[in-house]
């Protein structure tokens, strides 16, 4: 009726005492932890500072070269020059050079890259290697033992993998190497879309754009952690119902230990306190996620999924469809929901308070985000 805002549940009384087979009548008592009266007003009085990255040409290079690759063809060439060259070939496990281990390892086919080995001298063996030439080297040491990555070398089982020591004689019969795309309509059409951009320079524009949009995500994180240090400093200091807190966690929680009960909770108040700041940021705001939101949400965290994989330009419908079953999902729902809401607080802190923006490098920002955590 009194609309309390409280903390955890209510408890029963520590000393109250019912007897049901002699009192009729029974009163019972309850412990409550009321939150406590905040006074939050976000606006312009509060100062945050907010740093853009700035897309150096590294950066841009760096990406053109990422597509270059990604778009480029593989093709057969009769010489390695790039040690991510694959090289496939036959290998016969080896007592010494020209001599074979009887009853031993043969493998017919297999490719190998030398990119990913992980011993330098045993990548060294492959460089400049040609068609028809015959490599001797250590698979377990190119590998560092990985048994996983013996068996598939080898095509045996890991059983057997987990043995293997040998120096092997690998025959090369084929070399694939990729070929990068050339800097062209066509490349610029596979990156963008059709026709999006015609030009040299409006492709390096473009993917300076695209570098920067990339990066808000990481500006508006330092942000929330920057507007969370201005909010709670605005608010100050104010206490909670500790001796409560400890006792319901307890409660609620049979893990915890009696002993390690002040440790806990003292890790876990600043959360609190900054939860009961965001609550009343919500109530300031009216926030609230309606379902328009969540499948907002769920569309644009399909369309990341598939992106990982190389799929963009992927149909609304068929976002739509994916998004709809997150959002059938109790636990997707729920965590859905905390997400949009999260994002919402942040959209109205950042409209709200006074922002003082700041360009950096992407050096200076990661030191300064490290220095933040």
């Amino acid at each position: 009726d009194n609309k309390l805002n409280i903390l955890g549940e209510p408890m029963t009384a520590e000393d109250m005492t019912v007897d049901l087979d002699t009192q009729d009548d029974f009163t019972f008592r309850f412990d409550v932890a009321l939150a406590p009266e905040l006074n939050v007003k976000v606006d312009k009085k509060i100062k945050v500072p907010y740093y853009t990255i700035t897309v150096d040409d590294d950066m841009v290079k760096r990406q053109n070269e990422s597509f270059l690759s990604r778009f480029g063809k593989q093709i057969s060439v009769d010489e390695s020059t790039d040690e991510r060259d694959l090289i496939k070939g036959s290998m016969v496990e080896m007592v010494k050079k020209g001599t074979p281990v009887e009853g031993g390892i043969t493998v017919e086919s297999t490719i190998v890259s030398p990119a990913y080995f992980k011993n330098d001298k045993e990548k060294a063996k492959f460089a400049g290697v040609k068609k028809g030439d015959k490599v001797m080297f250590n698979p377990s040491k190119s590998c560092d033992a990985s048994v996983a990555e013996l068996a598939s070398m080898l095509n045996i089982d890991k059983e057997k993998a987990a043995n293997v020591t040998s120096n092997f004689e690998m025959t090369v019969t084929d070399i694939t190497h990729l070929q990068p795309a050339e800097l062209n309509q066509e490349l610029f059409d596979n990156v963008f879309g059709k026709d999006v951009v015609k030009t040299e320079e409006e492709y390096f524009a473009k993917l300076r754009e695209m570098i920067a949009h990339q990066l808000v995500p990481e500006s508006d994180y330092k942000f929330s952690i920057d507007a969370r240090a201005a909010i709670e400093k605005a608010v100050g200091e104010f206490d909670l119902p500790d001796a409560f807190l400890k006792r319901w966690l307890l409660a609620t929680d049979k893990n915890r230990k009696a002993e390690n009960i002040d440790e806990d909770f003292a890790k876990m108040v600043p959360d609190l306190k900054w939860q009961l700041i965001k609550e009343q940021i919500v109530k300031q705001f009216d926030i609230h996620v309606d379902d328009a939101d969540l499948l907002a949400l769920a569309k644009r965290v399909a369309a990341s999924q598939f992106a990982q994989y190389g799929m963009t330009g992927v149909p609304d419908d068929v976002l739509e469809r994916y998004a709809r079953e997150m959002l059938s999902s109790k636990e997707s729902r729920s965590r859905l929901i905390d997400q949009a809401t999260e994002q919402k607080i942040q959209t109205a802190i950042k409209e709200s308070v006074t922002l003082t923006a700041k360009e950096v490098t992407m050096d200076k920002f990661q030191k300064m985000f490290e220095v933040a955590e």
